[in-house]
């Protein structure tokens, strides 16, 4: 996985967490759920990449 690649999935990881946090504090289901979708798709394309990396070695 190249490192550019690693980092922003990891800045899309965040930023759902982040997003459910504040969905959290001001009761917003709509911004938790966002928060959850992005988070999951940042977690699930650095599985992708890393099930690539094992392959390439």
């Amino acid at each position: 996985m190249s490192g550019t690649e690693k980092l922003t999935n990891k800045i899309e990881e965040m930023s759902g967490k982040g997003k459910q946090a504040v969905g959290d504090a001001t009761d917003d289901r709509d911004l938790q759920a966002e928060g959850r979708k992005e988070e999951s798709k940042g977690n699930l394309k650095q599985a992708g990449e890393k099930v690539k990396d094992a392959f390439k070695k």
